[in-house]
């Protein structure tokens, strides 16, 4: 099984100079919260924007509903 690749936490210039380097991402998750940690399977590429891994927020954001 391929892996996917996820995006945390991108915005903006950071978002295009990622897709320059890893391609579109198979996820986009606006913040590091559990429903993105749910969604990593074990040979998934999390690549998260400066600082955001450090910022994990206990409350959920439903990015279904923006995409």
């Amino acid at each position: 099984m391929k892996p996917c690749i996820h995006f945390v936490g991108f915005k903006g210039n950071e978002y295009n100079s990622a897709i320059k380097i890893w391609g579109n991402p198979d996820f986009y998750h606006r913040v590091h919260d559990r429903r993105a940690q749910a969604e990593f399977m074990k040979n998934d590429i999390v690549i998260f924007a400066n600082g955001t891994e450090n910022k994990f927020t206990p409350y959920t954001f439903d990015d279904s509903r923006v995409f």
